[in-house]
């Protein structure tokens, strides 16, 4: 057949569950302006085509099977999932909507959503699988025990008093088991389809789905009977592939008094049609011949529009059987003539004229029975070849994955439209063009405008598909990186706590910038997992200073430097350098704790044009450890370290030998020469930084300690010698320590300060009961108090982590002397009460002598503190 002309428009989404929609329960209907649908959910949607509004939507207590208008009065007979069916007046809720939206705003949607209450249902009956209307009745399918049941049942007229939905009759089929041993769906979700067939001269009939079929085909199908009593039939299509036939008459007649046909009484007649062997899922009806303009007067038929005289029946697997009656020279014989479509067939539709329109999950297809009037030659029509074509021939629509199919036909414009329910809950409209409209021949000027349409129209397509292409790629590229950034990721989160494939170690150095020694920070990223750094990768190094306890109103402060890598492949290092060094009006405040980890904006990503942190929500859920704070890309954290004094020290070429260093002056002397230049101090100078004393401060640990946790038994260096190395083990400027045996070393501190280290043994004669303790102590000086300090925590926190490693391989200390600690404890806390009494006093230097006298204690009882006569064990 020809292509078919078609316009599509979308009209409105609707919800759908996850995996979109499944064929066989949404239902579409069109009646006049509005569009009744069903997408297989609880919900049930009125949508106004000409205002393209939703007007109301209907939530009914389970999921809908079936939906079936009455125009007269406005009703809606809705069959729920093993509940019922239940009827909603349209008129009733037009008046709700009316007084919900009184007060004269305009709405673009629904006032809200209309519960459809246990009340409505009017044939509670769990069994119930499908329903049609007809005229005054209700005709339903229930599945009982493996038989089906098709009971008739009487409306209610407005003046009967009576039960408002009375049985009529019922009749019982004996069908098959579905077919399930092919196909893609399951055979429990084929439901029964129902149809009513009308003689040509019925007057007054109306039916949901059903059609007029002309003579000869009606007595050929049903039989002279039922053409001569003009009975409606009733088509039944099962998951069996069995299409049966029930006349109408034949159940409404002879009712008994309780509601029921009698038991004696005949059944009604059951007449197989046919048996496609699959499960039928649409039967319909065509009008393939066309009707000539001198025959129209005296073959028209009574009701004002022509019958069909084609009865088709579709099968979910591709199986079609269409039935016309073959009008010979000797009788008129029906003919049946089988066909084989591409399934699986979702949904299917008839126009008005010789095309049916069915769904699989890639397209929507029509195919014409339009035989004769493809024949051009009159004895190819009366040959034995049929009236019906031998074989079909699809043509595309290029509209996939449709569930739902409806046909109506609207008399202002003069133009059928089919209206589709995809799977992902979309509603669209397509215009086709009428298979008897004639073709008109065009004037060349109409030629020439049609032309340029189709050139402008040639050149828009041309630019959309460029610009769908840049955004293909675009996207591509986004779903590229985002994978790389997701795999690069997992490794990271799924590698053990103390090795990870993507590692930055940090180390301080000594270097000369701008003739000028500085302290640098060196970071040394190394890519060990199989996945490459690709570009939108940030290495990001934070320094962090903890708040000085020499100064006062101090704070953590807190420095971000970020190096973007271009490119770094699976087995490759970069070192990445930063300097530490004071500027002329800042200080390096040590300890640094210094976090090393990799960024990757997803900005990056979605493209410089999204500015909404919704999108970015989108990839990450809300508690994703791989959110940065600023949720605007992810975070993975590589290391933390700390880089303290001991590291920054600067050794000469020839460390210094074990001389003693030289002992601390008087602390007030020293107390007073700093206050003295903090109060004049020489011009260029910092007070106090000439010609003062240094500050001294000792550790003492057990020299069983460090044995073990240095292992200096299976080494012949003396344990001094094992301690300084390992407390500058961190340092690269104290490899020489490692060539000679030296305890005692002088350093430079970025700043230019000199800091000395000296290590010696020393032995703790009033601990323990059982002797002396023998003990290591570590001495530090340094003319910075500041220097001095820093040095000291540099060192607490080296013999913190040994005491605690140390400690969990069980090892104790040994029998120690409790009343000579507790009298150490006693004297400390009378040296920190009397410490507390001076500083409480006024401020020193407003009382002259006895200022002096002061700080004298005071500088005394903080000198006795900085050294315990204690060890660490």
């Amino acid at each position: 057949m020809a292509q078919v002309g078609h316009r599509v428009d979308y009209l409105a989404g609707f919800c759908c569950p996850v995996g979109g929609l499944v064929a066989g329960k949404p239902r579409v209907l069109c009646h006049e302006n509005e569009i009744y649908l069903s997408n297989g959910t609880e919900f049930v949607y009125v949508y106004d085509q000409e205002g393209k509004v939703l007007k109301a939507v209907f939530r009914c207590p389970d999921q809908v099977w079936h939906v079936e208008l009455l125009p007269q009065p406005r009703q809606l007979y809705i069959l729920c999932a093993h509940s019922g069916i239940y009827c909603v007046s349209l008129e009733q809720q037009s008046r709700l909507m009316e007084q919900t939206d009184g007060d004269g705003q305009e709405s673009n949607g629904p006032s809200g959503v209309f519960p459809v209450e246990a009340d409505s249902c009017i044939f509670p009956d769990a069994s119930l699988s499908m329903f049609t209307l007809l005229s005054t009745f209700v005709i339903t399918l229930a599945q009982d025990e493996g038989k089906w049941w098709m009971r008739l049942h009487e409306l209610p007229r407005p003046e009967q008093d009576g039960p408002p939905y009375r049985q009529v009759s019922q009749v019982e089929f004996c069908p098959g088991s579905p077919p399930g041993d092919t196909g893609d769906a399951p055979p429990s979700c084929f439901l029964p389809v129902l149809c009513c067939a009308a003689a040509p001269g019925t007057q007054g009939l109306w039916c949901s789905g059903g059609f007029v079929l002309e003579e000869p085909l009606f007595s050929l199908l049903f039989g002279i009977d039922a053409a001569m009593l003009e009975s409606p039939m009733i088509l039944c299509g099962f998951p069996d592939g069995q299409l049966c036939s029930v006349p109408l008459k034949a159940l409404s007649s002879s009712p008994a008094a309780d509601g029921c046909r009698d038991v004696s009484t005949p059944a009604p007649p059951v007449k197989i049609l046919h048996h496609l062997e699959e499960p039928i899922v649409f039967i319909g009806a065509l009008r393939t011949e066309r009707r000539a303009a001198d025959d129209d007067a005296e073959d028209e038929p009574p009701a004002g529009e022509p019958g069909c005289d084609c009865v088709v029946a579709v099968g979910h697997y591709g199986k079609m059987v269409a039935m016309k009656a073959d009008q010979r020279e000797e009788a008129t014989v029906p003919e049946l003539r089988e066909y084989y479509l591409r399934g699986p067939i979702l949904c299917a539709a008839c126009g008005s004229g010789s095309r049916m329109y069915y769904s699989t999950h890639s397209d929507i297809s029509a195919v014409d029975l339009d035989w004769a009037g493809d024949s051009s030659d009159p004895e190819d029509t009366e040959s034995g070849s049929g009236v019906l074509p031998p074989v079909l021939s699809p043509a595309s629509l290029s509209i996939c994955s449709v569930v739902a199919l409806s046909l109506s036909s609207r008399a202002s414009e003069g133009e059928s439209e089919l209206l589709a329910l995809s799977a992902k809950g979309r509603l669209v409209s397509c215009g086709l063009c009428s298979p008897e409209e004639p073709d008109v021949e065009l004037t060349p000027a109409e030629i020439g405008r049609r032309i340029k349409e189709l050139l402008s129209g040639i050149g828009d397509t041309s630019e959309r598909v460029s610009f769908l292409k840049k955004a293909v790629d675009q996207r591509n590229r986004a779903l590229a990186s985002l994978n790389q950034v997701m795999n690069v990721s997992a490794a990271l989160l799924s590698s053990h706590e103390g090795h990870k494939p993507i590692a930055c170690t940090v180390t301080a150095n000594w270097s000369c910038l701008l003739l000028q020694d500085t302290v640098t920070i060196s970071c040394l990223l190394e890519n060990c997992s199989e996945y490459s750094l690709e570009e939108g990768w940030t290495l990001c190094v934070q320094l962090l200073t903890s708040p000085c306890a020499l100064e006062e109103e101090s704070m953590d402060s807190a420095t971000t430097f970020t190096f973007p890598i271009d490119q770094l492949l699976p087995g490759n290092k970069r070192e990445l350098t930063l300097p530490l060094g004071p500027a002329a009006d800042t200080k390096l405040d040590l300890p640094l704790t210094i976090s090393c980890a990799l960024y990757y904006s997803l900005r990056d990503i979605l493209g410089s044009g999204s500015d909404s942190s919704e999108d970015l929500d989108d990839f990450l859920p809300d508690d994703s450890p791989l959110l940065s704070p600023d949720r605007e890309g992810i975070c993975l954290p590589l290391s933390q370290c700390t880089i303290d004094m001991l590291q920054c020290l600067r050794f000469g070429s020839s460390p210094p030998g074990p001389d003693a260093p030289p002992a601390p002056s008087d602390p007030v002397e020293t107390f007073l020469k700093v206050s003295q230049e903090q109060t004049e101090p020489e011009e260029g100078k910092t007070p106090g930084e000439e010609n003062l004393p240094p500050s001294a401060a000792s550790i003492r640990v057990s020299s069983e300690l460090l044995k073990n946790a240095l292992k200096t038994s299976e080494t012949d260096v003396p344990l001094c010698c094992a301690t300084l190395r390992w407390l500058l083990a961190e340092n690269p400027g104290a490899e020489a320590l490692s060539s000679t045996e030296v305890a005692s070393v002088c350093g430079t501190a970025p700043d230019g300060g000199h800091v000395q280290l000296l290590v010696r043994e020393v032995a703790m004669n009033d601990l323990s009961p059982a002797g002396p303790i023998q003990a290591v102590e570590i001495l530090m000086e340094s003319p910075s108090l500041a220097h001095m300090c820093r040095t000291h925590h540099a060192i607490i926190r080296r013999i913190q982590a040994l005491v605690l490693e140390q400690a969990a391989q069980g090892s104790g200390p040994p029998d120690l002397r409790m009343q000579y600690l507790r009298q150490i404890q006693a004297n400390h806390e009378m040296l920190l009460k009397e410490a507390q009494t001076l500083r409480d006093q006024p401020p020193l230097g407003e009382e002259g002598a006895e200022g002096s006298a002061t700080a004298e204690k005071l500088l005394n009882i903080y000198r006795q503190l900085r050294n315990p006569s204690l060890v660490l064990l």
